[in-house]
């Protein structure tokens, strides 16, 4: 027999991304296999019948695969569960008579564009500065013709997992990106494939990362536990030894162009 839950919200209401903001709460009824965003499509369900403005909030798959779901749960990214996104995250979770504080995101890059809803923006771009394989390769080969070491595979596909939430930076105190385009860089630069764009593709990427405005990252790593992944902080140190590599070989091409001029 399913449990059933009388619940407070506290969320987080704002017009526009301009306007002011605010919390409101709302009174909300869940039995315990509901879904976070199940439950929320109930509350809107009843604002719409009393003919208020329903929360707004990101969805799409429901299958914690897209990463649109993007919710700050009593301060914590995607709630209270480690290694789940907010539409996996069950009603069970919780107990009758809690209060609930829902949030988006709180970033500069992630501005917020209306209650619940953040522009993530930033991480495309992030992307379009690098994270493709645009070296010709010519026909499809055969997937056995390369080989490649199965410890740089299951690394690359372990950061291949990363679905572009934003959890890790709404987690860190700075704000910083670098889990996320850690994460980019390594799962083509541990590739043979991604060696001919290796280079520039960390400098134009971490560039980009820092021309969107997020923060630093000072490894408190908050990051690593927020991701509904559990993409690992290693691949910060990767990106890091990249980034420094290709800072000098590209001052050294500088000093070789001055020369040769």
């Amino acid at each position: 027999m399913s449990e059933t839950m009388n619940l407070t919200l506290k969320v987080w209401r704002q017009a526009g991304p301009d306007a002011p903001g605010e919390f409101r709460s709302y009174p909300a009824v869940a039995n315990e296999h509901m879904s976070f965003l199940e439950m929320l499509d109930v509350v809107n369900e009843g604002l719409t019948e009393q003919g208020d403005d329903p929360i707004a909030f990101d969805h799409d798959c429901r299958e914690g695969i897209c990463g649109t779901c993007s919710l700050m749960i009593n301060g914590t990214p995607h709630g209270p569960k480690r290694a789940v996104t907010t539409c996996q995250l069950h009603m069970r979770s919780f107990k009758d008579g809690d209060e609930i504080l829902i949030e988006p995101w709180r970033a500069n890059a992630f501005p917020v564009v209306r209650d619940l809803v953040v522009d993530r923006a930033a991480f495309d771009r992030i992307i379009q500065a690098g994270g493709f394989i645009s070296a010709p390769t010519g026909s499809s080969p055969d997937g056995n013709a390369i080989q490649i070491p199965k410890d740089d595979a299951e690394r690359s596909m372990d950061a291949a997992a990363c679905i572009g939430c934003g959890a890790c930076v709404a987690a860190c105190p700075n704000a910083s990106a670098m889990l996320f385009t850690a994460a980019k860089v390594a799962h083509l630069g541990l590739l043979p494939q991604g060696q001919p764009e290796r280079e520039r593709r960390v400098l134009s990427m971490v560039h980009a990362m820092d021309e969107e405005g997020f923060g630093g990252c000072t490894n408190f790593g908050e990051c690593q536990e927020a991701c509904p992944k559990e993409i690992s902080i290693d691949n910060i140190a990767l990106l890091n030894r990249d980034f420094v590599r290709a800072t000098l070989g590209d001052r050294e091409s500088g000093v070789r162009r001055t020369a040769v001029m």
